[in-house]
């Protein structure tokens, strides 16, 4: 199968690679690039574990093409924040016990960190509104509701 050449800025730095037509975002991320906080869950965009920032809005890599993605930028969990630190929205996270196994821990991260960036002060609708698509097994979701907004008056300072 021929590879095709592309170029994609990850978590801020430009890299050049050949991908196959059939490899997916996901598949690029974990393997190549050894970002395990891109999570394989479901395969099929159902679950949100997968989700990453691609030019700033958050997608499900498992149902994307690399060949698709050249010239764009994309961030990943690992790459919310600079390396040794942590982004707000990670440390409430921690701070209101919203994280569990872990598993759907960083796409809940990237989706919520999206909504604030859009909306500053999100309502808990706006908030189950922007999750609707990730799936989190562990916790009933009051705690990430409440990380959320605790993230947003993090992000505001």
């Amino acid at each position: 199968m021929k590879k095709i050449p592309i170029e994609l800025t990850i978590n801020g730095r430009l890299h050049e690679l050949l991908v196959r037509p059939n490899e997916t975002l996901l598949n690029v991320l974990r393997d190549r690039f050894h970002l395990t906080a891109v999570k394989y869950g479901c395969g099929i965009g159902e679950c949100g574990a997968c989700t990453v920032l691609l030019d700033g809005v958050p997608v499900l890599s498992c149902q994307i093409l690399a060949a698709t993605c050249g010239g764009r930028k994309i961030i990943t969990a690992e790459g919310l924040a600079p390396a040794g630190e942590t982004h707000p929205m990670q440390d409430a996270f921690v701070e209101e016990g919203a994280v569990q196994c872990g598993f759907c821990t960083p796409g809940m991260v990237i989706s919520a960190t999206a909504l604030v960036k859009e909306k500053p002060d999100p309502s808990t609708e706006d908030i189950k509104d922007a999750l609707r698509g990730n799936l989190c097994r562990c916790t009933g979701y009051e705690n990430i509701i409440r990380a959320v907004k605790t993230g947003a008056r993090k992000m505001k300072k």
